[in-house]
């Protein structure tokens, strides 16, 4: 019996989380694009690649989006 998890699909079906994909490719053209944030999200997510596990990066992007979810602009 394997104690892996299974992945779990974020686009749709059973993921109680789901990622719209026109959200996702602006974030990702502002992640990548020639500017300041592009920068600073770069940077940032260079250092948390490097200092956090797979899981811990999983658990910091749920927090994430918990946190943008229920914070007012």
């Amino acid at each position: 019996m394997s104690n892996r998890l299974q992945p779990v699909d974020l686009t749709g079906g059973e993921s109680v989380y789901c990622i719209n994909q026109a959200q996702l490719q602006n974030a990702l053209q502002l992640a990548q694009s020639d500017s300041a944030s592009a920068r600073r999200i770069q940077n940032t997510l260079a250092g948390v690649e490097r200092e956090l596990s797979r899981n811990e990066r999983a658990a910091l992007a749920f927090i994430l989006i918990e946190r943008l979810r229920s914070t007012e602009l």
